[in-house]
């Protein structure tokens, strides 16, 4: 029953990697060193107990990394009446991510699917602004969206939050 529960920030507990395979760190391990909640890798080799990996983005990109498995518990306990703790790598398949987990990062070529519109200020914003040019990003919407032949999604701001 335990190992089939993935609940948010938790890896699953039969964790399947594949050599050259994006992931994602769940966890802050050594933010001085590019390892932080979010960070992207590319795994390089498996050891007995740790991952070889490649960071991928910011200023630590290229450093090759060692991640050791690591007690993980779920960030909200509230979920399940009771409290449970996984040892596993701290990491995830990441073949996508949500517009959240991709702020502050820089990629190099973006695809954004959104079936419904974006929900908070700036989140259309921050889904556009991760590409380095504007030819490397690719948006699929629903068709029903479409007027007079223009496809358009609307860009949720609130004024309040920009006046101040």
């Amino acid at each position: 029953f335990l190992n089939g529960l993935t609940p948010n920030g938790l890896p699953p507990h039969a964790l399947k990697l594949k050599l050259k395979c994006p992931v994602i760190l769940l966890r802050n391990i050594d933010p001085a060193n590019g390892l932080c909640n979010g960070t992207r890798l590319v795994v390089r080799g498996f050891e007995r107990n740790a991952i070889d990996a490649e960071i991928v983005i910011g200023q630590h990109a290229g450093r090759r990394v060692f991640l050791p498995r690591i007690p993980l518990s779920p960030s909200d306990n509230d979920m399940f009446p009771f409290k449970f703790k996984r040892k596993q790598f701290p990491v995830r398949l990441s073949f996508a991510m949500t517009i959240n987990k991709a702020q502050g990062q820089t990629i190099p070529i973006v695809g954004v699917y959104l079936p419904n519109p974006v929900f908070s200020h700036g989140q259309l914003y921050v889904a556009l602004s991760r590409a380095t040019a504007k030819r490397n990003i690719k948006i699929l919407i629903e068709k029903e969206k479409e007027k007079d032949n223009e496809t358009s999604m609307k860009n949720i701001v609130y004024k309040e939050v920009l006046t101040g």
